[in-house]
């Protein structure tokens, strides 16, 4: 536990003082007692309550106590349910996710996942998806609707390519609609290096005041890709405009580590996972990454995603219920010192 205002913690320091004024005040009560009554019967009375005349005080001094802890703003890392309105799927579609080498197919395997995590999801929770290849397009604005979105995942086809920073690109735009979010191509830099390695680079776009990565709780990328980037937007940028913006991008690797040999009309290439670029992306951006290598792997990384998505842990300020168990002890002090002692403490 932490304080926002730990300089007022030095209030704690009237807690001593007010346990010396309540001994000071016994031994006062005791000897004007001593004063008007024998000696012996006030041995009796005080045995009678002595354990009950301290009760009240001693809740009245945790309450105060409490009180004092819940100005300075206490602060916990608890698990609360999630504000996630809008889930936003960027799923790959490039060439690759022919390959076999998680059965049916990658993106067989893909959309059975993707289905899944779909049908889990709350009914307040509006799903979008994204795909992504040689270009990147919205298929489904966000919805509730779960049968428009099933419908668009069995939609799925294959393009040529892989453009991972314009599927970023293209889930920030579905997230922030009114915003102008743009960054210069991968073919563009490629041949702006080319021609002059002095010429000025356009300035990435971005909101108007930056935010701490991961604080935009409203919105939640899940971002699945089994390849390199080959053109559009340098994803890493793409992924520090989407930190900019608080968004949190959960990536997902499918494949295997080899990868496999893909065979076309006079053409082969090996097909293989770029993990260290997910894992970067996710890290930019303070979320997670998760490698799924068989298609029961995936289905438990969207199992394990649809949990941090519902319940997520993180900093949150307890002051409120500080304030109320100081209340609560303060009532109970004064209802207990009525009910032995027809008074209030």
């Amino acid at each position: 536990m932490s304080f926002l205002w730990p300089d007022l913690l030095w209030s704690l320091a009237v807690v001593p003082l007010l346990v010396a004024l309540y001994f000071w005040v016994l031994s006062r009560r005791r000897k004007v007692a001593v004063r008007y009554a024998g000696l012996e019967l006030v041995r009796e009375a005080a045995g009678a309550q002595r354990w009950r005349r301290h009760v009240p005080p001693l809740l009245l001094l945790l309450a105060i106590t409490t009180l004092l802890l819940a100005v300075a703003r206490p602060t916990a890392v608890v698990t609360l349910p999630s504000k996630h309105e809008t889930v936003i799927l960027t799923m790959d579609v490039s060439g690759s996710m022919r390959a076999s080498d998680v059965a049916p197919t990658r993106l067989g395997a893909a959309q059975l996942a993707a289905r899944s995590f779909v049908e889990q999801q709350p009914r307040s929770t509006r799903v979008g998806i994204v795909t992504f290849g040689g270009g990147a397009a919205l298929v489904q604005p966000p919805t509730q609707s779960r049968d428009d979105l099933l419908n668009a995942i069995d939609r799925f086809e294959l393009q040529r390519g892989t453009a991972v920073g314009s599927g970023i690109l293209m889930s920030l735009k579905t997230i922030f609609p009114d915003e102008e979010i743009e960054l210069p191509s991968f073919d563009a830099r490629r041949a702006a290096t080319a021609t002059s390695l002095d010429a000025p680079q356009r300035p990435a776009a971005g909101p108007a005041k930056r935010v701490a990565p991961g604080s935009y709780t409203s919105a939640v990328v899940i971002l699945l890709s089994d390849g390199q980037t080959t053109t559009g937007p340098d994803p890493l940028e793409a992924a520090k405009l989407a930190a900019d913006h608080g968004v949190r991008i959960y990536t997902v690797g499918i494949g295997t580590p080899n990868g496999e040999i893909l065979i076309g009309d006079g053409w082969s290439m090996r097909v293989r996972l770029d993990e260290e670029a997910l894992k970067a992306i996710a890290k930019t951006t303070d979320a997670e990454y998760f490698y799924a290598a068989t298609a029961d792997d995936l289905k438990k990384v969207y199992d394990s995603l649809n949990s941090k998505l519902v319940f997520e842990t993180r900093d949150t300020e307890i002051t409120s219920l500080f304030a109320a168990v100081a209340a609560a002890l303060a009532v109970v002090s004064a209802l207990l010192s009525l009910v032995w002692f027809n008074r209030v403490v």
